[in-house]
């Protein structure tokens, strides 16, 4: 899988910043941002930072990886509930799986994800590490 330039600019406030979008008629946060509110189906909303720190819903190991990944196997796949109430699919890092349990609090910090090959795009973004 080729990493597209124009799409990770695209994702920056949400994968940088942890930018969601808090809706101005129900309250509902949108992670990552929504141009149409989810639940209201309203239009205005403001930006809003999430905290970083949630607990792991759900969890699995992956022990056989797309290439891209092949080097950090076996590593932790998670649901991560923040404190807002928005889930977020991300990497368990330094913990070793065997450890990671379903309610374990966890926080989340900025990392390198993956890179397009040795000149490519390096991808960034959150992953979960225990609180």
């Amino acid at each position: 899988m080729s990493l597209n330039p124009a799409r990770v600019a695209r994702e920056f406030p949400s994968r940088y910043r942890l930018e969601a979008a808090k809706c101005a008629g129900c309250g509902h946060v949108a992670f990552p941002a929504r141009l149409v509110c989810p639940a209201c189906r309203g239009t205005k909303h403001t930006a809003v930072t999430l905290d970083p720190a949630g607990k792991v819903l759900t969890f699995t190991v992956i022990h056989v990886p797309p290439a891209e990944f092949k080097g950090q196997a076996p590593y932790v796949l998670a649901v991560v509930e923040l404190a807002d109430g928005v889930r977020v699919t991300c990497q368990v890092a330094d913990v070793d799986p065997a450890a990671v349990k379903t309610g374990m609090p966890v926080s989340l910090e900025f990392r390198r994800i993956q890179e397009d090959g040795e000149a490519g795009v390096i991808a960034y973004g959150h992953k979960a590490v225990p609180a």
